[in-house]
């Protein structure tokens, strides 16, 4: 009996490797491959999209903005063409979720820092306060790259309206008073396209592994 199995022990040993291979291979062929949503309007819980856009199935992209960054300079979509960005809201002054919030941007930057496809983009929602100076004292205390990460200042309906007619990330409209203001934890994932790929809340530990795991997912698809 021994014998026996010295003389096929090179046979079970190849027969067990290309069982393994093939276990492998029809298991990699047959595993989903991870696909992002395309986010439209009707797809997101009401409360956060403004009504004049509720309807919207299909085609869904972020609108066009003009806005100043921490340098001064102007910033429009047309900067952010043919790139992939996360987009957020906070102000300078907040004590709450902001910071949180800014540290792992600031985090997803240091990882993104070699890499051109990929930016980031935060609005400030009490433009009235936070002027360009303002910006760029927060910028330089908090590590920000120009280069990779605008913060942006502006308009406050237009600011308000890219939150709740574009990026779909905020209940509030922010119109219930001078000092009102919309507050949101969303980070927004926007493909090369203009549309909306991922929702994430900004201060959970795990938001910068996700936003990480998903830009290499959009990355990779549109190679």
């Amino acid at each position: 009996m021994l014998k026996f199995f010295a003389k096929y022990k090179f046979f079970a040993i190849v027969l067990f490797i290309l069982s393994v291979i093939i276990i492998i291979t029809i298991y990699t062929i047959l595993k989903p491959e991870k696909r992002l949503p395309v986010y439209q309007p009707d797809m997101v819980n009401a409360e956060l999209v403004d009504t004049t856009v509720q309807y919207i199935r299909k085609y869904h992209t972020i609108g066009d903005f003009k806005l100043l960054n921490q340098n001064g300079d102007t910033i429009t979509q047309e900067f952010y063409k043919d790139k992939i960005y996360i987009a957020d809201f906070f102000f300078t002054t907040c004590l709450t979720i902001c910071p949180i919030m800014t540290d792992h941007m600031q985090k997803i930057q240091e990882k993104l820092k070699n890499d051109p496809e990929v930016l980031l983009l935060s609005h400030t929602v009490i433009p009235q306060h936070d002027s360009v100076p303002v910006l760029k004292k927060y910028a330089l205390e908090n590590g920000i790259d120009d280069s990779k990460w605008n913060l942006v200042t502006g308009d406050k309906k237009e600011i308000y309206d890219l939150a709740r007619k574009s990026y779909l990330a905020t209940k509030s409209d922010g119109d219930g008073g001078p000092y009102d203001m919309i507050h949101t934890e969303n980070f927004v994932l926007v493909d090369k396209k203009g549309q909306i790929r991922g929702f994430y809340d900004g201060t959970q530990p795990g938001v910068i592994d996700e936003v990480m795991r998903d830009v290499k997912i959009l990355k990779d698809i549109t190679r």
